[in-house]
């Protein structure tokens, strides 16, 4: 197997550090780590390392998440500062124990390759982020409610209260960095890469990463003189909460609801909710940290009540067995779509109670009763549906009557493990936060290139498809394999799909204005094919789908676009 590095260099899958530049590789699935814990699948990466699902073979298997320390240093003085940071960070993370906190398991130091590498293990979160359920709502055009808003402000400004008690300051709360957790419904605050302890006789403290003097925080979400100076406060974390919670209620990145050149949020234009509410939200984004609240217990004090249930922070859209179903059309040769929409749309009921339904199918049969149609055509198709079983396995479903039946037979060995790695696949995605419509109509494209012969026929569950089940699966594993390497910005994958080609003639309307200062729009397009090209060497830019590898392109340039404005 090949693997790349973050600058692309290619490389033997049995390396542990890239041939070219010294860059740690990730750890390949199944590998232990402390003879203990197996490598489930990357989780994330950053700066300093990745992050990893992990089976703790001492504790009946139980999942945790492993999180990679391993700085780019080779001075002795320098890896010696980076353990100390490590250790640092650790003792913070020991202190902290609360039920809505991922729990705290070791520190570790491993040599690999003759190298050290340090390691965190924490608590599995099983849940949604609130980017991701934001995500399924939109795609039902809806967002959260203030209710809903308001209850999570009421779970999680406690939670604050005990961080900032121990004198911790977490520094990039996010969407992303809020689970909603399955259990018990309630939030828990993740990630704590960032979190750094206050000396308690100061109100501020100025961070310096001894590494690669890296300031810390979400742009958009963190506060100018946190990402400016690098100055944090326990009224940092309160900002970005209160940015997090009109992200939700809007649906819009904090880019569009804020004026940079007038430093105002648009209230009213953009942000409506009741003047209690927006009060406390407008004294949580005072520009001055002085003007904020400086305590989690004083919002609380301030904040309206929710009439919701104290549990139902995070309710999931009516039918959350569909929310991450869009939709779609998108095998190749297929005809009148709209046709069968509605044919379907008008006969749910009908269809739901009297036709065969085939026994791997009937979970998702009976969730289209009452409820909006999904239609799902395609090699793609297989894949969703099978993710959507194992995600509906502990529901308790209405009995449908047995049918006699030829292709309700029982699931094979083989079949299970394909379910398996398809939900892999699927969580991975998820993770990556790259949209499902893109990701399976690019693996789709890629499919029926490879196989022409079968352009508009859809994939099925019978034992004859297995073999084209297995082809599908890999395309889409190195196709999430090629977008990791691709390095690119949460918000850059997001966009995946919506990219335009209006978006360059903007970046070229930017670079003749200045805004790009030296940078000409020549030289974007330049750098953008050069790593391009690294990634799809055989690809012709020229007659490139611009829904598939277009949309990859687009995001590309687009990173390159945030770096050079940031100055980066």
């Amino acid at each position: 197997m090949q693997v790349y590095c973050t600058k692309q260099h290619l490389n033997n899958g049995s390396n542990r550090f890239c041939t070219h530049c010294g860059e740690p590789l990730p750890l390949p699935i199944g590998q232990l780590v402390d003879k203990r814990y197996k490598i489930i699948r990357q989780l994330g990466q950053g700066g300093f390392g990745r992050t990893y699902l992990a089976e703790d073979k001492n504790q009946s298997h139980q999942q945790c998440v492993l999180k990679e320390f391993a700085p780019q240093v080779e001075d002795a003085q320098d890896l010696q500062k980076a353990k100390e940071l490590f250790e640092r960070e650790a003792n913070v993370l020991k202190k902290l124990q609360h039920p809505q906190i991922p729990r705290f398991h070791a520190s570790l130091q491993e040599k690999l390759g003759g190298k050290d590498f340090f390691f965190l293990v924490q608590d599995y979160i099983d849940g949604d982020n609130y980017r991701q359920l934001l995500e399924q709502r939109q795609s039902q055009k809806q967002t959260f409610t203030e209710e809903e808003v308001l209850a999570l402000l009421e779970k999680i400004l406690p939670v604050l209260t005990y961080l900032h008690s121990k004198d911790v300051v977490h520094r990039d709360i996010s969407p992303d960095n809020l689970i909603w957790r399955r259990s018990d419904k309630l939030p828990v605050l993740i990630d704590f890469g960032g979190v750094k302890q206050l000396p308690a006789s100061q109100g501020f403290w100025f961070t310096q990463l001894a590494v690669n003097n890296t300031l810390l925080g979400k742009r958009g979400y963190a506060p100018e003189e946190q990402l400016r100076q690098g100055k944090v406060s326990f009224s940092s974390d309160l900002y970005s909460l209160a940015v997090t919670a009109v992200v939700l209620l809007t649906g819009k990145e904090p880019q569009a609801l804020y004026d940079s050149y007038q430093g105002v949020w648009l209230w009213g234009k953009e942000i409506k909710v009741s003047p209690k509410l927006e009060a406390v939200l407008k004294k949580m984004l005072a520009y001055q940290p002085s003007a904020r609240y400086q305590n989690a217990n004083q919002v609380l004090k301030d904040l309206p009540s929710s009439q919701l249930p104290s549990s139902q922070v995070a309710p999931p859209p009516q039918n959350p067995h569909l929310t991450k179903i869009k939709t779609m059309v998108v095998a190749p040769g297929r005809k009148q779509p709209n046709q069968i929409i509605s044919k379907i749309h008008n006969k749910t009921q009908l269809l739901a109670n009297k036709m065969p339904v085939p026994g791997w199918m009937r979970p998702f049969a009976m969730s289209m009763v009452g409820t909006s149609v999904v239609v799902l055509v395609g090699a793609g198709s297989f894949a969703v549906v099978n993710a959507i079983i194992r995600g509906v396995s502990s529901i308790s479903l209405p009995t449908i009557p047995t049918v006699s039946n030829p292709i309700s037979k029982p699931v094979s060995d083989k079949q299970n493990k394909q379910t398996s790695r398809l939900s892999q696949i699927l969580s991975r995605r998820q993770q990556l936060e790259i949209p499902e419509g893109f990701f399976i109509r690019m693996v789709d494209n890629l499919f029926y290139t490879q196989k022409p012969e079968l352009q508009g026929r859809s994939l099925t569950s019978q034992a004859e498809d297995a073999p084209l089940r297995d082809e599908w699966s890999g395309i889409a594993e190195n196709l999430l394999q090629k977008l990791e390497q691709a390095n690119l910005s949460a918000p850059a994958r997001r966009k995946l799909g919506s990219y335009q080609e209006k978006d360059v003639d903007t970046w070229r309307r930017q670079a003749r204005a200045g805004q790009f200062g030296d940078y000409t729009i020549d030289k974007l397009i330049k750098d953008t094919n050069a790593k391009f090209d690294r990634l799809f060497p055989n690809q012709q830019r020229g007659k490139q789908n611009q829904q598939t590898y277009g949309q990859i392109w687009y995001a590309i340039a687009a990173d390159q676009v945030s770096k050079v404005k940031s100055g980066n």
